[in-house]
């Protein structure tokens, strides 16, 4: 029989915990997601990154809703088997900043579609500065789920 050095056990009891649901909460205890691997800028949050671990203290400034990570993307490094904290994960921007994007006016039946040059990133529904590269006009729209810029109209 091969015995395991106590620091590899501890390892692979600790990390069995983090994979399943070992932590139990007790009285006046907080549950809260936490990711499951080391997820860096950019990533976005899937319910497989997510695990519920009690913490015994409420973390006021962290996540507490497993639903209102996933779909979001990590804004800084997070770190497995910690707290999220609320301003570490963002939106997906879903409009760059210096890359073409199609701009659309709709007024009653008239559509007028162009092409411009974001000058920020933005996430859906959000307002956005974008320059006309051959006219040099500055247009603000809003930012649409189909990746367009909504501007004027209805």
């Amino acid at each position: 029989m091969t015995r395991v050095p106590a620091r590899s056990s501890l390892l692979a009891a600790t990390l069995f915990c983090l994979g399943a649901s070992c932590a139990q909460a007790a009285p006046g205890d907080i549950m809260l997601p936490v990711p499951v691997v080391t997820l860096y800028p950019g990533d976005v949050i899937t319910d497989s990154h997510l695990i519920d671990r009690a913490f015994r203290q409420a973390m006021r400034v962290s996540v507490d809703n497993r639903l209102a990570l996933v779909g979001k993307v990590a804004r800084r490094t997070l770190l497995p088997g910690q707290p999220i904290p609320i301003n570490a994960v963002d939106d997906p921007k879903i409009v760059r900043r210096g890359v073409p994007t199609q701009v659309v006016f709709r007024e009653s039946e008239m559509v007028i579609t162009g092409i411009v040059e974001p000058l920020q990133s933005a996430s859906v529904n959000e307002m956005v500065k974008a320059r006309n590269p051959d006219t040099g006009l500055t247009v603000v729209g809003v930012v649409q789920a189909d990746g367009t810029i909504r501007v004027g109209g209805e």
